[in-house]
């Protein structure tokens, strides 16, 4: 039998960007390989779920803070706070 290292939640998110990037990817290549049992295909599809939405979710917050920059009177470019989706503190 093959080998079954894809278990949903059997690791946590990775640190960065490009991590994710990388463990979907490797996902990918094992879906496609053929080498899991049906169990582990869905299980390695669930893991590929997740990380495809913590991927959209880190480019949803580094699509705010370019965003924020905006520029300033001077024609130089200053930084705005923001808050990141689904944060309300409310008027600053």
């Amino acid at each position: 039998m093959a080998e079954q290292d894809t278990q949903p939640g059997s690791e946590a998110a990775p640190g960065d960007f490009a991590a994710t990037v990388e463990r979907l990817e490797a996902l990918v290549e094992r879906l496609e390989s053929g080498e899991l049992t049906l169990e582990g295909s869905l299980a390695a599809f669930e893991q590929g779920v997740r990380l495809t939405r913590d991927a959209q979710r880190r480019l949803d917050e580094a699509e705010l803070k370019v965003r924020t920059l905006t520029e300033g009177e001077d024609g130089g470019i200053d930084l705005q706070p923001f808050a990141p989706p689904g944060e309300d503190d409310g008027e600053r």
